[in-house]
């Protein structure tokens, strides 16, 4: 087997491969720690800046290696981008004959019974959704893999999609009628059969917290694990380690019953009846609360006697609908399955009433249709902590952004991590030469009304400067909808605005028109690799804190402060700087680029905390005037 020295050397495995490969020191400093946890079996955390090559330095160890990894990614994008694009280019530069799968989650795939289900019964779909239908089974006659990400013709939120995948309440597994031809059992026994498997952090922690079944046999074999984007793991795995309950998924069951007296059990009609009772109760339950989707405390609504009332109607019509489906209990395999989902939902529901729980935050969401209940743990590291510790194995936690004021203190605590090797590895990039940090003078308080003005005329400044090729990046929807409003009238742009269409369709937008300006909140903070000179400013609307009304962010507070620490020190302060340089991050992708970062937030220079953000942002050059900013965009465009 090769050495990272033969890998990575001037005249190296990856340089003999790759046309234009430079040898960088962190790159091979990240590759040798990540060789050494998994030969030792410890747990390597890394923060390896823009530009380090950390996917290459994490795969050739695993390459290189002789044991099972898994390798867990951030989004279904990345996860797709790795397998098909880094690792075949590594294994081809290493000659590597290691055996390589791609694993998604169950609802990507097609699920051949819940299709051949819905295969008569029209009369039961919308119109809109009888096209969908009609598209997926032409489809399903020619596709070797079953992966709905080939039907590239279906929007991301197509209706038909929960009709024809399957979710781990609705599987019937070993059960199931079509268990030999399913495209899920195939993708997880080619999985289990490869020596390195792709999947993402939800499919991760969803096995991990054993609410999937199947997928459980792949972890316990793995000899290494290595999380990319890891920033992201601590919220993920609080939500699979709590438990959630949705009207949705109440209004699910019900609709299965339905078709399975339509056309399967004709004579039990009172299934149906109760079946549509829990139905209307669920939607009931979310009239309860404001058109316009939010989030709240749900221990604290559960105080109020009508909503407590609903969720006792609720608890009683799934009780009636226990009771009715367990007469029928053996007649049909789906319905069988349907009583296990009951049983289910009526613990989930028991355990969501309970408000006076400790260590945990109750908190609900809602979408214009639906109420979704959580229960939370307010902390994950003891638990997190046992699963790195037995069996051993080597573990690598991996972002561009887990520092906070030059230390990882933050990711570990989180992640109960604390006796982890950790490494920190700046980006090779020039940040003094290639870009410059701005902090306008004369900003208002950042949540003052004026603050709206000055958003937009210091944005239509940097649009005309850098003549499109910006992003504009907000902390909230509400202002991003007021600012881009405003903008439509004042600028020629094309302005392309979150929301209007998905991601990966305003990228393309963006890419494809060089004076246009796109606009977004959360989505385009993070997993956007925009090179060149396609992108030469980024302007920030404010420092990126969680909303303080968020009410798991707040049960977290409380529990800080119950134990006398301080609670923005702690939690706000490091998970805006982490998010601040994931927003800062889209700007420099590469040696030649160069840009403006442009925060306009007064907080920077006014508050004593600003000294930890300044100092987790790269060393660019700093002002706080535009006329320097248009001055270094101008110079921008005269080198092209």
């Amino acid at each position: 087997m090769p050495t990272i020295k033969n890998v990575f050397s001037s005249d190296g495995l990856l340089a003999k491969t790759i046309k234009g490969f430079v040898p960088r020191e962190a790159q091979t400093d990240m590759a040798n720690a990540v060789k050494h946890a998994i030969d030792t079996t410890g747990s390597l955390v890394v923060e390896a800046g823009t530009g380090t090559g950390k996917t290459f330095a994490y795969l050739a160890p695993v390459l290189i290696s002789s044991g099972k990894a898994i390798i867990s990614t951030g989004t279904k994008n990345l996860q797709e981008q790795l397998f098909h694009r880094d690792l075949p280019l590594v294994k081809k530069a290493l000659s590597s004959k290691r055996k390589t799968a791609l694993l998604k989650g169950r609802s990507n795939y097609l699920c051949l019974h819940r299709l051949s289900q819905h295969g008569g019964n029209s009369t039961l779909v919308e119109k809109e959704v009888l096209g969908q239908l009609s598209e997926v089974k032409r489809w399903s006659s020619t596709t070797k893999s079953g992966d709905m990400g080939e039907l590239k013709t279906l929007p991301e939120d197509a209706r038909v999609l929960p009709m024809v995948t399957s979710t781990v309440d609705n599987c019937l597994g070993r059960e199931c009628p079509d268990y030999e031809d399913c495209y899920l059992v195939k993708a997880r026994r080619k999985a289990l059969d490869a020596d390195i498997i792709v999947v993402n952090h939800h499919l991760f922690f969803a096995d991990m917290a054993l609410k999937d079944t199947g997928f459980g046999e792949l972890i316990p074999e793995a000899d290494a694990i290595i999380f990319d984007e890891a920033h992201q793991i601590p919220d993920i795995a609080s939500d699979y380690f709590g438990e959630s309950l949705s009207t949705r998924q109440i209004q699910d069951i019900a609709k299965d019953i339905t078709l399975l007296f339509r056309t399967v059990l004709k004579d039990a009609g009172q299934l149906d009846k109760a079946a549509d009772k829990c139905r209307m109760i669920a939607s009931d339950l979310r009239l309860l609360f404001p058109h316009d989707p939010e989030r709240g405390n749900w221990a604290l609504a559960l105080d109020r006697d009508e909503v407590r009332l609903q969720v006792g109607k609720l608890a009683e019509a799934l009780g009636v609908l226990y009771e009715v489906c367990k007469l029928h209990l053996g007649r049909d395999k789906d319905l069988d399955n349907m009583y296990e989902r009951i049983v289910a939902s009526r613990e989930q529901l028991d355990a969501l009433s309970d408000n006076k729980q400790q260590n945990v935050s109750l908190w609900y969401e809602t979408t214009p249709r639906h109420i979704v209940m959580h229960l939370t743990p307010l902390s994950i590291a003891a638990k997190f902590r046992r699963f790195v510790e037995s069996p051993p194995r080597g573990w690598v936690f991996t972002s561009a952004t887990l520092m906070v004021n030059g230390g990882f203190e933050h990711f570990q605590r989180r992640m109960g991590l604390e006796d982890s090797e950790t490494l920190g590895l700046d980006s090779p990039f020039n940040y003094p030469e290639q870009a410059m940090l701005c902090v306008p003078r004369y900003l208002p308080e950042p949540n003052s009304y004026s603050m709206r003005e000055t958003l937009l005329h210091t944005a239509k400044r940097l649009i005309k400067a850098s003549r499109g090729r910006c992003f504009l990046l907000f902390t909230s929807h509400a202002m991003l909808r007021e600012i881009a409003k405003k903008l439509e009238d004042e600028i020629d742009n094309p302005l392309l605005v979150q929301g209007t269409t998905t991601k990966q369709a305003l990228l393309d937008a963006y890419l494809a028109d060089e004076k246009a300006v796109l606009m977004g909140t959360g989505a385009f903070w993070e997993g956007v690799d925009v090179r060149g000179n396609d992108l030469v400013c980024v302007m920030i609307d404010k420092l990126p804190f969680a909303s303080p009304d968020d009410p798991l962010l707040q049960a977290r507070m409380e529990d800080v402060k119950k134990r006398g620490a301080n609670p923005f020190g702690i939690i706000q302060i490091p998970q805006a700087v982490i998010t601040l340089k994931q927003g800062a991050g889209r700007l420099i992708r590469d040696p030649t680029d160069k840009g403006v970062l442009v925060i306009c937030d007064n907080r920077l220079v006014t508050k004593p905390y600003a000294k930890t953000f300044i100092g987790s942002l790269p060393d660019m050059k700093r002002t706080r005037s535009l006329d320097d900013v248009e001055a270094f965009l101008a110079g921008i465009d005269d080198e092209e």
